[in-house]
């Protein structure tokens, strides 16, 4: 099983100098309980499951447990376009910063998507908080939303990409890149391995969390009109076999279909990442067969 080195709760890095002396039985009696302990921790659990019966449509796939131990993976090593989940490196930069999260932001045309030429249901004019624009892109994948909170960055949206590749290389995430924070640019791209280092990040923050479990959310961003009501892109949160504590989607024709996923199966916290999917419901599938080989 191959090692998985992540910064903070991305790993789990187990590390001791003891000294022993010859003659100090106390000593040895502690390096043997170590030694016992640590077998335990990173004991392979998962090589009783066969490879062979589980049938994947993903082209890069990643489980790991809670330990950073691969349960499963298929060309986890190169860089691929991550299309929206990009939202997720957008939103841990702006929850870092110190920026008001109830201040109102309005949406312009500076924040259209003039890369892939999407729609959005938030008008010029609309206006919404920083935590309100902050939920729609991470729920709702919304890219305007995501856009105008790079282009309210103190110091631009530029500026803002930068921080993106910077907490990147922060996070150990040395084959990706960020090239806008919405994801719609092909040249946002990471492995899979990258990847789960940014999901167990992002697990840290608790308004990712809710904000990428919540079905739905409802919002007033124009004084004359009624709410408006945006929901998951994942559809698996409507699914009550499943036990998700972060998810994200992507999709652009580069990248294919993409999700990640922290949730519980068995009992067991895994971190999944499913890239490059043929297929609108492919990932969904992907992760339901993951669950079940595990639970068989």
């Amino acid at each position: 099983m191959k090692d998985f080195l992540m910064p903070g709760c991305l790993s789990l890095i187990l590390f001791a100098e003891i000294g022993v002396a010859a003659n100090a039985p106390v000593q040895q009696a502690k390096l043997e309980l170590a030694s016992t302990t640590l077998q335990t921790v990173t004991a392979p659990r998962w090589s009783a499951l066969d490879r062979k019966n589980l049938k994947l449509k993903s082209a890069a796939v990643l489980v790991l447990d809670e330990h950073g131990e691969e349960v499963y993976s298929r060309h986890v090593s190169e860089p691929r376009p991550i299309a929206s989940i990009t939202k997720l490196m957008t939103a841990m930069v702006i929850l870092d910063s110190d920026l008001d999260l109830q201040e109102k932001i309005t949406i312009t045309k500076d924040d259209r998507d003039l890369i892939q030429l999407t729609g959005s249901r938030l008008k010029y004019g609309a206006a919404l908080t920083r935590k309100q624009l902050l939920q729609l892109a991470l729920m709702a994948s919304e890219n305007r939303a995501a856009n105008a909170l790079a282009r309210t960055w103190p110091q631009g949206k530029s500026a803002f990409v930068a921080a993106m590749n910077n907490k990147a290389g922060e996070l150990g995430m040395h084959a990706s890149h960020f090239s806008d924070p919405a994801g719609l640019d092909p040249g946002n791209v990471a492995s899979a391995r990258d990847i789960a280092r940014m999901v167990r990040a992002a697990m840290s923050y608790p308004l990712i969390r809710d904000a990428t479990t919540t079905r739905s959310i409802s919002v007033r961003p124009y004084r004359k009109r009624g709410e408006l009501r945006f929901g998951n892109t994942n559809r698996l949160l409507r699914n009550k076999a499943w036990d998700i504590q972060l998810s994200k989607t992507g999709y652009l024709n580069e990248s294919g279909r993409c999700l990640v996923m922290q949730a519980e199966i068995d009992d067991q916290p895994l971190t999944i990442v499913l890239l490059d999917s043929f297929g609108k419901l492919t990932p969904f599938g992907d992760s339901n067969r993951i669950r079940k080989w595990i639970e068989n």
